[in-house]
């Protein structure tokens, strides 16, 4: 029945992944839509149980990958390109930035590079230690959470599963599904039920992922038209503001991804890097300067402890409704994004992928945080205030940036440009979603009916409206307990896809011999060597006289000669060169010919 409603709907992808997803997102619409009370009950619910009790195995668990990537790129498996060995990157490292930018982390840095700073600044995450709100050691505190939060450890969760993916994409050739990776522990059953299971839940998971995204920048959206041009925040805007977002975003999806989301995501890194500027030439530049700089060295020092930091005994449950949050929310469209990266990664080693999608993001997100971050406190400080009393007493997040562009000039029109930039950059997230959903749909990236690409990017806008605007909860609220219930699976599928992956390397690679060294001569001083060598022995000892003792270091051998393993041997003795290179991964040096 499903073959036959696929055919007569002109669709070309898997029916029962496809129509599998269809349901259950359709299912949720209706229940939030007609059974609104009930189910905002029971999400509360179970996010409630699942922070309570697992909370710890969130934190703990970006943790842990981000040890493993470390791990793997500094590996012999570090060498290892993610297609075929003699390919060269597809994409410019510029082209490449720009769009892991805009397709990961560019909306997160628009919606909290003023909020979450401040936020902590004005509520701090550890009062129970003594710190108080807006104090110079509450605002050294935000940025340790701010770097905490959005530098290294988001960016592991997108670089694991996009690791995996391009390895098992890119090597084994292996359809673009997140079943795929889980071929070294599945075999050929990742056709089956248990990998169409696999593939529908992270379709749906990306889906309400990108949904929670679109959510907060609807709110930012709305809080920017309002402090503007005095529009109400309210849920018919919200609307409106959804159906222009993911309008445009289908214009994009019809483009492609040459024409439309590269093309975005060039414009987007501009404009907000112009934006950055702005704030860097017109803000406290001095200051910013140096805050940079001394904040990145105490998030370094304190990196350890934030990485497994629990608030065991303060137990205010802030963790909570930050950090689990961020982790959940994060994960959930970390296929998404993993696939995206994967696709234009094609042709880069596994240290190459690991250093660019880890250092650089990170890099630009510590400079952008940095600078929102010190600005916000000199405003604090030295110019009047009021940004702590909007965001942390008037709990509005989503109109803080607007809040902070009010004390700096030509406030209005820098306004409008941040509010096209935050709507840019939804429209590519929503735009590479799409095109990410529908390829996991299919198991292939050949061509498909544009409709399909439609559907899920339409599929986005009605799940946002539903939780933003028809859920119980309020808005932020819903978003947030949906999200950590929604995350749970992914952080288990996670440690699995670790174990697939070193299984997978370990196949293709080959395992490597035990180091052999060569051996030596006992050595002994002097004068005890020429009392065992004496026949006069006073004590009459018998020493072994198989073992040959000597006063100086001797090799027993000379030292193993080794032959690059990549270089096929032809059974005769000859001089190889380039084997210390091929081991280490330096430059491979000429060899020297007689004459």
């Amino acid at each position: 029945m499903l073959n036959r409603l696929h055919d007569t709907l002109r669709l070309r992808t898997n029916p029962a992944i496809f129509f599998s997803s269809a349901a259950v997102i359709i299912l949720f619409v209706l229940a939030t839509i007609f059974f609104t009370d009930a189910l905002d009950t029971g999400v509360s619910a179970a996010s409630d149980w699942l922070l309570t009790n697992l909370g710890w195995f969130y934190i703990l668990g970006v943790t842990v990958f981000l040890v493993f990537l470390i791990y793997i790129a500094a590996s012999r498996y570090g060498r290892a390109k993610l297609g075929p060995d003699n390919e060269e990157p597809e994409h410019s490292n510029g082209a490449w930035f720009a769009m892991l930018f805009a397709a990961g982390i560019g909306s997160i840095l628009m919606f909290w590079g003023v909020a979450e700073p401040v936020s902590h600044f004005g509520d701090p995450p550890r009062a129970s230690l003594g710190i108080e709100p807006g104090t110079v050691e509450a605002a050294t505190d935000a940025m340790n959470f701010t770097y905490y939060h959005f530098t290294l450890h988001t960016w592991t969760i997108f670089t694991l599963p996009a690791l995996c993916f391009a390895y098992f994409i890119h090597k084994r050739n292996l359809p673009p599904r997140v079943s795929s990776i889980f071929q070294p522990i599945l075999g050929e059953k990742i056709h089956g039920p248990i990998g169409k299971l696999i593939d529908v839940v992270a379709i749906i998971g990306t889906v309400f992922g990108i949904a929670v995204s679109i959510g907060l920048g609807t709110l930012q959206i709305n809080g920017g038209l309002a402090e503007i041009i005095g529009i109400p925040e309210n849920a018919l805007w919200q609307l409106i503001i959804i159906g222009v977002v993911c309008g445009l975003a289908t214009i994009s999806v019809s483009l492609g991804l040459d024409k439309g989301i590269k093309v975005l995501s060039n414009i987007n890194i501009v404009i907000a890097v112009l934006l950055l500027i702005f704030i860097i030439v017109l803000g406290p530049t001095l200051f910013m300067a140096r805050g940079i700089f001394e904040s990145l060295g105490t998030y370094i020092q304190t990196l350890p402890e934030l990485a497994l930091w629990n608030d065991t005994f303060a137990d205010t449950g802030w963790q909570n409704t930050w950090t689990v949050f961020y982790w959940a929310w994060t994960i959930t469209w970390s296929p998404f994004v993993g696939i995206f990266i994967a696709r234009i990664s094609r042709g880069r080693t596994i240290r190459q992928f690991v250093i660019g999608v880890l250092a650089v993001p990170s890099a630009f997100s510590i400079l952008w945080f940095g600078v929102f971050g010190y600005a916000s406190f000199d405003i604090e400080f030295n110019k009047g205030g009021g940004l702590v009393d909007r965001v942390v007493g008037e709990g509005d997040i989503p109109g803080a940036l607007f809040a902070f562009l009010d004390h700096y000039p030509l406030a209005g029109p820098v306004s409008v440009i941040a509010i096209i930039l935050v709507v840019i950059f939804f429209v590519t997230s929503v735009d590479s979603a799409a095109l990410v959903v529908d390829t996991m749909n299919n198991g292939h990236e050949d061509f498909n009916p544009l409709g399909q690409r439609i559907f899920w990017a339409v599929s986005v806008a009605v799940v946002t409206a539903a939780l933003l605007v028809f859920s119980g909860s309020g808005g932020l609220e819903a978003l947030q307990s949906t999200i950590i219930l929604v995350g749970l699976p992914f952080f288990i599928i996670a440690y699995f896809q670790i174990y697939a992956l070193m299984r997978a390397l370990r196949e293709d690679a080959g395992e490597l011999p035990r180091v052999r060294m060569r051996k030596w001569k006992k050595v002994l001083p002097p004068e005890e060597v020429e009392r065992r060598t004496d026949d006069d022995d006073v004590f009459g000892h018998e020493y072994d006289e198989d073992e040959e003792v000597v006063i100086t270091p001797e090799a027993v051998e000379p030292a193993p000669e080794f032959r690059d393993p990549y270089v096929p041997g032809d059974g005769r003795k000859k001089k190889r060169y380039g084997t210390l290179a091929s081991r280490t991964g330096s430059a491979k040096s000429e060899p020297e010919h007689p004459g």
